[in-house]
């Protein structure tokens, strides 16, 4: 009889976490999906109560045209807007900015003043759609706007909700859009916490995000364990201000990344929810919805191949199921050309179908954590919420995320996994199926979305308009309020809204914080 032997081969996940031949029985708590510590699903009937949001990220060229895909994308069956904006806009540039040359509208929608949100809105009730905004630094700015425009339309802000992004210390550890220096972005953060709580209560005023560490080169388990550090870092912060836990918590969200380890992904999930229930416990909330970590997904951008990109396709597909077996409240799916341009009508298509088909044909939605009690699952669960431990008790020994950025810490661990990815591939450790095997000869793809380099002087027309037609002695004036405001204690928020209604610019308020804050190098 032939002897069987077992593979000396170890099998190992992304975050380097070995994988077993067969995982022995384990014992585990028997846990309720929407009870303490969360770990199975923050509601107890999860999808059977009702679907994720669907919510396409879209924002290209004008305010009129990304309203168009805003108007397509709502007629496709998403049931969540999310704007993404230019580079000039996230940076506190209007688009006249000589920075600004090349940039405008290119990577996103372009911002100017109240009155491209308008136009980017037209038709479009904000009292009647989630809307998510993925800008961090401006993020006061662009949340004012939003109200403002809620409030001409004769909309009860108490009830608008949405969320904005509003994360400054994954951009100085991952992502760099980050203008003014740490303490002053902190102090402008949990002045929107501390406004919001009275004035727009259903808004999520903080999306802690995990999406662009990943991306920036991290593992999963370092993805985990800094954004929770980070979250962390702004429970404290908001504490130290005076606010209650168990009232601004529940407005807090996360923003993680999914890629193709499918278990891994999952378990990620899973362990973010019990560590961050046990984090807030320890922060002193009594109220459990101030444990529940709710978030949004997105499909991993840096996982997309420009070569043979239908195969991205598939690649969505498993990152989309790992996220909702993980349990997510919104997910947003890329487009297969994304690697090459920014996606078109049919690629923003394609990628919300596979939500549509996962949500409605393939049967996962049924059960709440399908994967619950699986014995491969749950001891992977635990190691990677070990291993995010490690991290995060490092962090804490440094003083907190603060400290930790500020020496440099996160960025040199994400480097440090981006290159060792990165090598692997070179060497054919990680097949890239179509980049390092199966190669093709492939033609160039045709039809991709462009940006006109014109959209810059179609925005700086506009803006000219708008401060020829505006009260600038009015402006003047509330700029310089934000000004005292910001040399001082009191909150921010009242005077920028003040401010954009009377058709400030963005660049013009960003400005007068650059004044008093300085800029962070």
């Amino acid at each position: 009889m032939k002897e069987n032997k077992t593979s000396e081969k170890k099998f190992l996940t992304d975050s380097g976490i070995e994988i077993n031949r067969v995982y022995p029985k384990k014992d585990f708590k028997e846990e309720q999906p929407g009870e303490f510590p969360f770990t199975r699903g923050v509601q107890p009937d999860m999808y059977r109560g009702k679907l994720w949001t669907m919510r396409q990220y879209a924002g290209f060229s004008t305010a009129e045209e990304s309203n168009k895909r805003y108007h397509f994308l709502l007629k496709s069956g998403t049931t969540g807007l999310s704007v993404a904006f230019d580079l000039p806009t996230q940076i506190g540039y209007d688009s006249d900015h000589e920075f600004s040359e090349g940039e405008v509208g290119k990577s996103g929608v372009a911002i100017d003043s109240l009155r491209d949100i308008e136009i980017l809105f037209e038709g479009i009730k904000l009292d009647e759609v989630t809307t998510s905004m993925t800008i961090n630094s401006t993020a006061a700015i662009l949340l004012c706007m939003y109200i403002a425009l809620a409030k001409k339309q004769g909309a009860d802000i108490q009830k608008i909700s949405g969320t904005i992004q509003n994360d400054l210390l994954k951009e100085y550890a991952a992502r760099g859009t980050y203008i003014y220096p740490p303490k002053a972005s902190m102090r402008i953060i949990t002045d929107i916490f501390e406004y919001c709580a009275k004035e727009v209560p259903k808004w999520n005023t903080i999306s802690i995000s995990g999406y662009h560490i990943r991306e920036a080169g991290s593992t999963a388990v370092q993805e985990l364990a800094f954004t929770l550090a980070n979250g962390k870092a702004y429970l404290k912060a908001a504490i130290e201000k005076g606010l209650d836990i168990d009232v601004f918590a529940k407005r807090l969200s996360f923003f993680f990344n999914a890629h193709n380890n499918l278990f891994e992904e999952v378990a990620k999930f899973r362990a973010a929810r019990r560590m961050w229930a046990k984090i807030t416990k320890e922060l002193g909330a009594k109220d459990e919805r101030a444990m529940m970590l709710r978030f949004h997904t997105q499909t991993g951008g840096s996982t997309l191949t420009a070569q043979q990109p239908e195969n991205n396709i598939v690649r969505v597909t498993l990152q989309a199921l790992s996220a909702v077996i993980g349990g997510t409240q919104s997910l947003h799916t890329n487009g297969f050309d994304e690697a090459l341009a920014l996606p078109t009508e049919a690629a923003a298509r394609t990628a919300l179908r596979t939500q549509q088909i996962i949500a409605f044909e393939s049967g996962v939605t049924d059960s709440v954590d399908p994967f619950a009690g699986s014995y491969m699952v749950e001891a992977l669960t635990d190691e990677v919420e070990a291993k995010a431990w490690e991290y995060i008790n490092k962090i804490d020994a440094m003083g907190g995320s603060v400290e930790a950025i500020e020496k440099g810490y996160m960025q040199d661990e994400i480097a440090g996994s981006a290159y060792a990815y990165q090598n692997a591939i070179q060497n054919g450790e990680k097949i890239i199926v179509g980049v390092n095997k199966f190669v093709v000869e492939e033609k160039p793809m045709q039809n991709l979305l462009t940006i006109d380099d014109n959209i810059r002087v179609q925005q700086m027309e506009k803006l000219a308009k708008v401060k020829a037609e505006r009260n600038n002695k009015k402006v003047e004036e509330l700029l310089s309020r934000i000004e005292i405001a910001a040399k001082g204690n009191e909150n921010l928020m009242p005077h920028i809204l003040s401010a954009v209604e009377e058709y400030a610019t963005l660049g013009e308020i960003a400005d007068v914080m650059r004044k008093v804050f300085g800029e962070y190098r």
